[in-house]
C-alpha cells in the first residue's frame, strides 16, 4: 500500500510539483534568512574569532560587546598577570581611526595594536609579507580584502586603479604608515578594513587619550579551568574577565537584545513558513480530493483508517524530504555564488536540522487537512453515481 501511496503521488506531476515547489520555497527562504542572520552574528565576533590564541579576554566590567570600548589603565596587564593560573597576558588596543587615501578621501578603519614583542593576536595567516615586519618603523599590516576594496588607489571617476603595494604609505590621524603585508581576516560586522601594528604605535595614531588598554588577552596554564580562572582574576582584579566563548555569547547576546536584527530576520522567516504552509496546504489538499476515490475504493476493500493515514504521512514525508533537499540545496547555491562579496552567509548544521524540522511540519501540517478528509470518507460515496 506504501508503494501505491507514492505512485499516486509522482504520477499526479502537475500536483507534484505544486507541492515540492511551495515546500521548496519555504526550505528556500528559512535556510537563506537564516544563513545571512548567522554570517551577521558570526562577524560580530570575528575580532574574537581571529584571535583565537588567546583563551581569556580580560575588559573593563561595563563592556557590553566587542566594539564597546572601555579602555583601562595600563598598569593593569600587570594586575591580571600576577593572577595565578595565568601563563601569559599581552595588551591588546582596538579603536577607530581616519585613514587618508592617495585620492585626498577619508576611510574610517578598525586599529588593532598589538604586543611589540610578541604581537599576538596578529591575522589567522598571511598573504603577502611577514608579521615580524611590523616591528620596522611605521609598519602596518592591512587585511587583503580591505586593500583590494576600501583602501585601493582609485582613478578620478571613482574606479580601482590597483589595490594598495607592499611599501605603499598611508597617512592616518596625521601620521604615516607603511604596509609591510596582508593578512587573511574575517569580515567585520561594519564591513571596515583592519588595520594591524605595535601597541606602542597603535597609541599614536589614535587620538590621545589618558587611559589606551582596551583588552588584555591571557593565556591560562595548563590543567588550569577557565571559569575558576575568570572568578579569579575578577576577584583579584575587580575586571571582567570572560572565555573566549563567553565574549562571543556576550557580544551576540547584546545585538539579539539592542538590536532589530532578530526581528527583521525572523519576520522573514516567518513569512516563508507561513507561505510555504499555504502553498503545500492547499496544492495537498486538492491533490487528496482528486485522489478520494481511490482511497474509498481501499476503505471499501478492507484497507483499515491506520493503513491510510500511513499512506498519506509517507507522501507528506518524500514532499519534505525533496522540498527540503532542492530548497537548501539552492539557498546554498546562492551563498556559495555571494562567498566573495560582502554578503554575511554562513550554514550550520544547526540551521539545516531546524530549516529541515520546519519543512517537516510543513509538510505535516498540509497533511492534517488531507488526514482528516480521509478519515471521515465513507466508502459508499465512491460508488454513487
Amino acid at each position: 500500500m506504501l508503494t501505491i501511496a507514492l505512485k499516486m503521488l509522482f504520477n499526479d506531476k502537475a500536483k507534484y510539483f505544486g507541492i515540492i515547489l511551495g515546500v521548496s520555497l519555504a526550505s528556500m527562504v528559512i535556510t537563506w534568512q537564516g544563513s545571512i542572520f548567522i554570517g551577521i552574528m558570526t562577524r560580530t565576533v570575528a575580532m574574537v574569532n581571529d584571535m583565537a590564541v588567546a583563551d581569556l579576554w580580560v575588559m573593563d566590567p561595563k563592556v557590553q560587546y566587542t566594539e564597546d570600548i572601555k579602555p583601562l589603565q595600563d598598569t593593569e596587564l600587570n594586575r591580571v598577570r600576577g593572577v595565578p593560573g595565568v601563563e601569559w597576558a599581552m595588551p591588546l588596543f582596538k579603536g577607530t581611526v581616519r585613514v587618508r587615501l592617495a585620492d585626498g578621501t577619508f576611510q574610517n578603519c578598525n586599529l588593532l595594536g598589538l604586543d611589540d614583542a610578541t604581537l599576538t593576536g596578529g591575522p589567522p595567516s598571511m598573504v603577502e609579507g611577514r608579521m615580524e615586519d611590523l616591528r620596522r618603523a611605521d609598519a602596518v599590516v592591512l587585511d587583503f580584502v580591505g586593500a583590494r576594496d576600501r583602501l585601493a588607489r582609485r582613478n578620478p571617476d571613482g574606479s580601482i586603479q590597483r589595490p594598495v603595494q607592499i611599501g605603499d604609505e598611508l597617512e592616518i590621524n596625521d601620521r604615516r604608515g607603511v604596509i609591510v603585508g596582508f593578512g587573511r581576516t574575517s569580515r567585520a560586522w561594519n564591513n571596515l578594513p583592519t588595520i594591524y601594528t605595535t601597541y606602542s604605535r597603535a597609541v599614536l595614531f589614535a587620538p590621545s587619550e589618558r587611559k589606551q588598554l582596551t583588552f588584555v588577552l591571557a593565556k591560562a596554564e595548563p590543567g588550569q579551568n577557565l571559569q575558576d580562572l575568570c572568578d579569579r582574576i575578577t576577584r583579584e582584579t575587580g575586571l571582567a574577565a570572560y572565555s573566549a566563548s563567553q565574549f562571543r555569547w556576550l557580544t551576540v547576546g547584546y545585538f539579539l537584545k539592542y538590536t532589530g536584527i532578530p526581528i527583521n530576520f525572523g519576520i522573514a522567516v516567518g513569512l516563508g513558513f507561513l507561505i510555504g504552509t499555504l502553498i503545500t496546504g492547499f496544492m495537498f489538499f486538492s491533490f487528496t480530493i482528486d485522489n478520494l476515490r481511490y482511497f474509498g475504493t481501499f476503505k471499501a476493500m478492507g484497507v483499515s483508517d491506520g493503513t491510510l493515514l500511513r499512506m498519506v504521512m509517507l507522501q507528506a514525508l518524500v514532499i519534505a524530504v525533496i522540498g527540503f533537499g532542492l530548497g537548501a540545496g539552492m539557498a546554498m547555491l546562492m551563498g556559495s555564488g555571494a562567498a566573495n562579496t560582502q554578503l554575511a552567509f554562513k550554514t550550520t548544521w544547526q540551521l539545516l536540522f531546524v530549516s529541515g524540522a520546519a519543512v517537516v511540519i510543513i509538510s505535516m501540517l498540509a497533511a492534517m487537512l488531507s488526514i482528516w478528509k480521509v478519515m471521515r470518507l465513507e466508502p459508499a460515496v465512491v460508488f454513487k453515481g
